[in-house]
């Protein structure tokens, strides 16, 4: 079967490696892919917002599937177009993507079919948000309404943070993903990430991980795409994910068919695990990025016959299972990151890094120059490693970082420190 996989990041670089593994994958295409991707798909360049061009190409090689990886794509209906064209594509519709592409259509999904979340506000516009942070305390959330790259998000811990975050959106800084803006209840408990497989009707569980947004060590600074992940979350134990399935996936996928918006292809709900259980906080209608990468380390199935299995409405009828370690991968970005960053830096040892055993180094923003590899965006490189514990994985993981050879980029230190503690005070 020939496959082609939309997107350019390490999310999809890790879904490459596990597609170009599958004994079902003839060809793999990637557009736009990177340097990493280019190592195990043949790239294209593809407008991807010419639906009518991504149609055209699938027909003429013979594409069996197309995998959409990132967000926007999705949300602007490229699933529907590919579907219309009788073309097999794994991810949701459009209309089911308002899951991510709009937080206060989540937010209103949640409050109608009663799945637990904080209580919130939405407004179109400044007066009113303002007016409702009045009748509230600090901490509190807010954030633009759709779209902005993981970084639309503001955990005020005072009111003159929660103004300044509202006056922000509304003065542009995220464009038309701050046309609303949503004010969320700050939720206490450990956040991690948890992820389903659906076809519509079926969702199966697809795995936990725990994601670290913000750039510094010890939670600090300003939150960014994520600093890197590790999977399986220990938070999530048995008790905590069929909660979490029970009253939170199942019903959310019964509420989109409901709505006349089936979902097909990955739920992602980010969790606050509080004191009375699971509560969702927003949903992603794609593999999380770093989240991903753990994942498909971890995978021991075939992720094209589960995909295929859930395009065709019979998940059902295969197996999800997984191998008893544990992967974490460290993000390395460019200096500056999550502002603005210089490219065409120079990244060395990448082999060296990657020929180290139970290590994967999975690209996000990187391009080829002759012979080099070069930093071309904020986040850069996904070191990833699988171990029998969370300090093994930690430990192979960061003596892969070191191993690379790049003064212009940077890491956190500290990615898994919650589940190294928890290991050690269980030692």
């Amino acid at each position: 079967m020939n496959i082609l996989l939309i997107g350019s990041g390490g999310r999809e670089h890790a879904l490459a490696w596990a597609i170009a593994n599958s004994p079902l994958t003839d060809t793999l295409f990637c557009s736009p892919g990177n340097a990493g991707i280019a190592r195990e798909a043949e790239i294209v360049a593809l407008d991807l917002d010419d639906a009518a061009a991504i149609v055209n190409f699938c027909k003429v090689n013979a594409i069996g599937l197309v995998v959409v990886g990132p967000e926007a794509p999705l949300v602007a209906g490229l699933a529907d177009r590919l579907r219309d064209a009788g073309i097999t594509t794994f991810g949701p519709g459009a209309a089911a993507a308002r899951l991510e592409g709009s937080k206060g259509f989540t937010k209103d999904i949640c409050a109608k079919y009663n799945i637990p979340t904080g209580a919130y506000g939405r407004f179109g516009n400044e007066t009113d948000a303002l007016s409702y942070l009045a009748e509230h305390d600090a901490p509190i959330v807010v954030k633009a309404d759709g779209l902005a790259a993981g970084k639309g998000v503001t955990v005020a811990m005072t009111m003159s943070d929660a103004e300044a975050a509202v006056r922000e959106i509304f003065a542009g800084r995220f464009g038309a993903a701050g046309a609303e803006v949503v004010i969320e209840e700050y939720l206490v408990g450990e956040e991690a990430s948890f992820f389903a497989i659906c076809d519509g009707t079926t969702a199966v569980a697809f795995g936990s991980a725990q994601d670290h947004k913000c750039v510094g060590e010890g939670d600090t600074g300003p939150n960014t795409g994520g600093m890197g992940a590790y999977s399986p979350a220990p938070v999530m134990d048995e008790t905590v994910s069929r909660r979490t399935m029970d009253e939170i996936i199942k019903p959310t996928l019964a509420a989109m068919a409901a709505e006349g918006a089936a979902f097909q292809g990955v739920l992602f709900a980010g969790l606050m695990i509080t004191d009375t259980g699971p509560q969702l906080i927003e949903y992603n209608v794609r593999f999380g990025d770093p989240e991903c990468q753990v994942l498909m380390m971890r995978l021991k199935d075939d992720i094209v016959t589960i995909m295929l299995a859930a395009c065709s409405g019979t998940l059902d009828k295969v197996s999800v299972r997984w191998h008893d370690t544990t992967a974490l991968t460290v993000v390395m970005a460019t200096q500056g990151y999550p502002g603005d960053v210089e490219k065409g830096s120079v990244i060395g040892n990448l082999d060296a890094a990657s020929a180290m055993d139970g290590v994967q180094v999975f690209h996000a923003g990187t391009k080829r120059d002759g012979d080099d590899i070069m930093a071309n965006g904020g986040r850069v490189l996904n070191i990833t490693a699988e171990a029998d514990s969370v300090g093994n994985a930690q430990k192979l993981a960061y003596a892969a970082v070191d191993t690379v050879d790049w003064p212009q980029g940077f890491c956190r230190r500290d990615i898994g420190w919650r589940a190294v503690e928890r290991e050690k005070g269980s030692a």
